[in-house]
């Protein structure tokens, strides 16, 4: 037990002196120490659907001090490469089913 409690303070150390801004990494570095039986009474507070709203609203208004206040492009070109990436990958599929097409893999089957 004294294990644990010196963990969670380490990397509470940790966090204040990084400032950590992620949520994710510091959500896993809270429970990353965490017993498996202390794990439920951590989380339960978490899935209470205003905790759930509070930390949406937290994100988008910190994406929107980050990203909209500033006038950064980078959430455009994140965008822009999803819908390449996506594209790119409908392309090759297609190419894909032409040549199972051409192979005679697809078209030789008969419905009976």
């Amino acid at each position: 037990m004294a294990k644990t409690r010196v963990c969670l303070r380490v990397s509470q150390k940790l966090e204040s002196s990084l400032q950590i801004n992620n949520g994710a990494e510091e959500f896993f570095n809270k429970i990353r120490c965490l017993k498996v039986k202390e794990l439920p009474a951590h989380l339960k507070p978490m899935l209470i659907i205003d905790y759930i709203k509070k930390s949406i609203n937290k994100g988008l208004d910190n994406y929107n001090a980050k990203y909209i206040r500033t006038s950064s492009f980078d959430p455009l070109l994140i965008f822009s490469y999803l819908v390449a990436l996506l594209k790119e990958h409908a392309m090759s599929s297609s190419n894909n089913a032409e040549e199972h097409d051409q192979s005679g893999h697809w078209s030789n089957l008969v419905c009976v």
